[in-house]
């Protein structure tokens, strides 16, 4: 199974893909999408990043796709608006190519990899480093996010702890 994990921003947006085969977790790619300047129209930024996005489908063709899911601090509501514009798009390109996208909370993405809802960004690197058996810590912390968010949905589609999660979990 191969899975895109995404850290989605309207800034930078970063990615990772990742095949898992049984318990084995390659990874085959991780990067960013810059969408350029913040004095540049908004639609000209999210049609940089679908074209992206899209790219990246179509090279790579996961069977899954994995977003964090959009929180904003209540004191900074703008951001959460222009996170939703990025979600928006990238959902969109997936649907467009047929894939179905799943969202985890970051505190459920960070628990998964560490333990530790609460999870420091460096946590999350060297956890993404471990469970991919990398050299170094995947860079920037964009990539790592993004990659997190791979791991975290193979984890929770195929653990039978994640599945009694799942039932306990309010919808």
């Amino acid at each position: 199974m191969r899975i895109l994990g995404i850290d989605p921003g309207l800034d930078t947006t970063g990615y990772g893909v990742i095949e898992a085969s049984g318990r084995d977790l390659l990874l085959i790619e991780g990067g960013v999408i810059r969408t350029g300047s913040a004095e540049e129209p908004l639609e000209s930024r999210l049609s940089h990043l679908y074209d992206g996005i899209t790219e990246i489908i179509e090279e790579f063709t996961p069977q899954a796709v994995a977003l964090e899911e959009l929180y904003s601090h209540y004191e900074h509501p703008t951001t959460a608006i222009l996170m939703g514009h990025a979600r928006g798009v990238i959902c969109l390109s997936a649907a467009r190519k047929g894939i179905p996208v799943h969202s985890y909370a970051a505190t459920r993405i960070k628990s998964c990899l560490t333990g530790n809802g609460r999870a420091t960004k460096e946590h999350v690197q060297r956890a993404v480093q471990a469970r991919l058996k990398l050299e170094k810590p995947p860079e920037p912390h964009d990539t790592a996010d993004a990659l997190a968010a791979a791991i975290c949905h193979w984890w929770m589609s195929h653990s039978p702890i994640a599945e009694a999660v799942k039932e306990k979990t309010p919808r």
